[in-house]
C-alpha cells in the first residue's frame, strides 16, 4: 500500500501547516467572510463579520482608517481582522490617539484550536508595523475579561493590560 505524501509527512511529523494571510476582502469573498463564526459561547466576545464590515464603512466615511481583512489558511477563508487607525465615534481610551487597533479578531469555530490565531497575530502585526496610515508608537486592542484565551494570547505577544476600561473592556497595549 502506498502512502501520499501527506500521509507519509504525518507519518513522519512532518505535517505542512497551511501558509496564513491577509487578504481583501472582495466580491468573490465577502459571503464566505460573512458566514463564518466563532462557537456560541464565544458569540458575547466579537460582533459578527458583516457587522464589522459595516462598522467599517461607518468608520472610513468619518475619518477613520479601517483595515478589514479575510484570514486565510492556504486559499480557505478561516477568519476575519478588522484593524482601525483614528477610530471615531466610540468611547476611547487615553492609548487610542494616534496608535493603531485590533479591533477585532476570530477565528471561525471549526478551525480554532489549529494554531491559527497565533499565526493571524504575526501577519497582523506584521502588516500594523509597515504603519499603512501613518506613524504609530503603540497598537491596542479591547477585549472582555473573561475572554481568558485572548488575554493569553494578546499577552504571548507582548501585549499588557493598562488599567483602562472602555464600554466594560480591558484595554491591551503593544509599543511597536
Amino acid at each position: 500500500m502506498e502512502l501520499n505524501c501527506r500521509e507519509a509527512n504525518m507519518e513522519q511529523g512532518m505535517e505542512r501547516k497551511p501558509a496564513l494571510s491577509l487578504r481583501k476582502i472582495t466580491l468573490d469573498n465577502r459571503r464566505a467572510i460573512f458566514n463564518l463564526e466563532v462557537s456560541e459561547d464565544q458569540r458575547r466576545f466579537v460582533a459578527s463579520n458583516l457587522s464589522s464590515v459595516a462598522s467599517c464603512y461607518v468608520l472610513a466615511t468619518n475619518g477613520g482608517h479601517p483595515f478589514p481583512f479575510a484570514i486565510y489558511a492556504d486559499e480557505l477563508p478561516v477568519g476575519f481582522v478588522m484593524i482601525t487607525y483614528r477610530i471615531t465615534g466610540y468611547e476611547l481610551p487615553a492609548i487610542a490617539e494616534g496608535s493603531y487597533c485590533i479591533l477585532r479578531l476570530m477565528i471561525d469555530k471549526q478551525y480554532q484550536y489549529r494554531g491559527y490565531g497565533r499565526e493571524a497575530m504575526k501577519e497582523i502585526l506584521a502588516f500594523i508595523r509597515t504603519f499603512p496610515a501613518g506613524p504609530a508608537e503603540y497598537c491596542w486592542i479591547p477585549y472582555k475579561s473573561e475572554n481568558a484565551p485572548a488575554a493569553k494570547l494578546y499577552e504571548s505577544f507582548g501585549f499588557r493590560d493598562n488599567g483602562e476600561i472602555c464600554e466594560n473592556e480591558q484595554t491591551t497595549v503593544l509599543r511597536l
